[in-house]
């Protein structure tokens, strides 16, 4: 009997169409770029062929949960909102089996373990039959494609076969797609490395050149001005040079990049920082402005650092890093270039101190080779005419004689130590404007109160000009002062106290007032001299006195009795001035030096 025809076309029809529905789904895998729009063609095309009422894709995402990508024919929004543990429900048996299964009624299957919050929304959308078929990459389960009815159904093996062949597709589109990432990713990747290897051959080259313009600043015998104007051309923004105090001692600024110059508030905190860390530090203010500051030594000295302001943020930290490191360098650049200035100053210091203490012991006149060696130095001897003597209770002798050494270089002058004293010798047209503009000058420099008495040399007889300097420099220490500028002038009362030549009038003057006193104390080792002379600063209180001296206030009227005695008089009664000048002469004299 001949075979049914139209029987025999049926499933051949029906394999066809799944033949051409897999062919097309095929070729949307290299004609589509997007996985999710792959996703929705292959779960669309599963749709039309399995012919369910709706079918979905779920992924594993990095979460370790299960949630659907794609979907064709659902009408619950929370379900495809759902997301489950891997592990639970049927798409858990399906991951961890790598197989399909199915159930034919999910509520009431036992053979899987529920998801009390999948199976909230599973009565929404009307699930009740459900296929899962996984969807494996090199034999690992990354996700299920899954077809379902809204009533109780068994599924035949012809169609968890034609489910199973569309996940394999969606597997095939995944790893398609997770490789052209990886690929893209990795390109990306590259440009971007190959951008940062240009920059930072760039950087590099330009670090080079920065590094070769200043050697070449150095050889050619360039200053610290010329390096860090060098360095604020190269680097741009703004770039200070700080001494071993903070204080700014040269400032470039870029041109081409300016900014704004820092004040003294905004590098003093970094300079610290630098001074005690030995290395640069950054920082940034208020206004949006970087500094960066590297310290400059040699060895364990400290000689300054070097402050670098730009605009902060922007794309430049390679380019940062690296002329972070170009500053750094440069402080050993100009390291050098203090410690050679340094050598250059001190030996001209050297030599003036060295012709100033000459004609100091030699004076009065010079010799034909002092004056030889003066010129040399554009010095005229015959115009040496004021001798000033430098003082303060906060530097030696020996920095407050440093700084002395550079106004001398200014105003044609010698200066150095000579006798432990800070001493200087200048032509001078008017001594008292001299001597206080060295003053001013001075403590500006040296930072703290100084005093400077000056003595003009009469017929270069600069030693005895020196003496009364000293002497006189002594007595306005002993009168309180500690921040002035005067000559010996000022001080003409107490000239006998500082001229040499007037020292037996001193002594005369002296032992005519209170010499009795001075006697009977050196014998009885009594201090009659100092009681009277606390007397006269307690402005003749007598209960002030004895509480300046320590003393009850009968004891203090008998030594005031006993000095009444020694000395005949009622000096509390009569004109008292030459005994209390008496007393201020004795005093100035017990703190002042001796001639010299």
């Amino acid at each position: 009997m001949a075979g049914d025809p139209a029987g025999e076309s049926h499933p051949l029809m029906r394999r066809q169409r799944e033949l051409t529905s897999l062919y097309a789904t095929a070729k949307s895998l290299t004609a589509l770029g997007e996985l999710d729009e792959v996703l929705r063609s292959i779960v669309r095309h599963a749709h039309d062929l399995i012919g369910t009422d709706f079918t979905y894709l779920s992924l594993v995402g990095a979460d370790g949960r299960l949630s659907a990508r794609a979907s064709e024919g659902t009408i619950s929004a929370s379900f495809l909102a759902a997301s489950i543990p891997a592990n639970v429900g049927l798409g858990g048996k399906v991951l961890a089996s790598r197989s399909p299964h199915w159930v034919r009624d999910y509520a009431a299957a036992t053979s899987i373990a529920h998801d009390p919050d999948f199976d909230r929304v599973v009565g929404p959308e009307g699930l009740v039959a459900l296929l899962g078929v996984p969807l494996v990459i090199r034999g690992e389960a990354v996700g299920a494609l899954f077809a379902a009815d809204r009533s109780e159904r068994s599924f035949q093996a012809e169609e968890i076969a034609l489910l199973s062949a569309f996940a394999d597709h969606a597997a095939v589109a995944l790893d398609n797609a997770r490789l052209y990432d990886a690929s893209r990713t990795a390109l990306q990747e590259l440009r971007i490395a190959y951008r940062k290897i240009e920059e930072h051959v760039a950087v590099m080259e330009r670090a080079q050149a920065s590094h070769e313009a200043l050697t070449g600043v150095v050889l050619e015998g360039g200053t610290p001005g010329d390096v860090v104007q060098l360095l604020a051309d190269q680097l741009g923004g703004s770039v200070t040079l700080l001494d071993r105090a903070g204080v700014a001692v040269v400032r470039g600024d870029s041109a081409a990049d300016p900014c704004r110059s820092p004040a003294g508030d905004d590098l003093a905190e970094a300079f610290r920082n630098a001074q005690r860390s030995g290395r640069c530090t950054t920082s940034v203010d208020g206004a949006g402005v970087a500094h960066s500051v590297a310290s400059i030594q040699a060895g364990d000295s400290f000689l300054g650092a070097l402050a670098w302001s730009r605009a902060a943020g922007g794309d430049r930290g390679v380019r940062d890093d690296m002329d972070v490191r170009t500053l750094e360098r440069a402080t050993h650049i100009l390291g050098l270039l203090i410690l050679k200035e340094r050598a250059v100053a001190e030996a001209s210091e050297r030599l003036s101190g060295e012709l100033l203490t000459e004609l100091m012991v030699g004076s009065p006149g010079t010799s034909a080779a002092q004056r030889t060696r003066a010129r040399a130095r554009n010095i005229d001897v015959d115009r040496l005419d004021l001798v000033l003597v430098a003082d303060s209770a906060a530097l030696s002798s020996t920095e407050l004689s440093r700084h002395l050494h550079d106004i001398a270089r200014d105003r044609a002058g010698l200066a150095g130590e000579h006798l432990g004293r800070a001493t200087m010798i200048l032509p001078s047209a008017d001594d008292d404007r001299t001597v206080e503009e060295v003053h001013r000058r001075l403590r500006r420099a040296a930072g703290a109160p100084v005093t400077v008495v000056g003595e003009r040399a009469v017929n270069q007889d600069w030693a005895r000009a020196f003496s009364l300097a000293g002497r006189c420099s002594a007595v306005v220490r002993a009168l309180g002062h500690t921040d002035l500028g005067a000559t010996t002038a000022r001080y003409a009362l107490y000239a006998m106290v500082f001229d040499t030549e007037r020292v037996r009038d001193l002594d005369r003057f002296v032992a005519g007032t209170i010499g009795p006193l001075l006697d009977y104390d050196r014998r009885r080792g009594t201090d009659l001299v100092g009681t009277l002379d606390a007397y006269y600063a307690n402005r003749a209180n007598v209960a002030a006195t004895a509480r300046a001296l320590h003393l009850h206030v009968n004891t203090l009227l008998k030594r005031l009795d006993r000095a009444g005695e020694l000395l005949g008089v009622d000096w509390r009664q009569e004109d008292n001035l030459e005994l209390q000048l008496g007393l201020r002469l004795h005093r100035l004299r017990a703190v002042t030096p001796g001639p010299a």
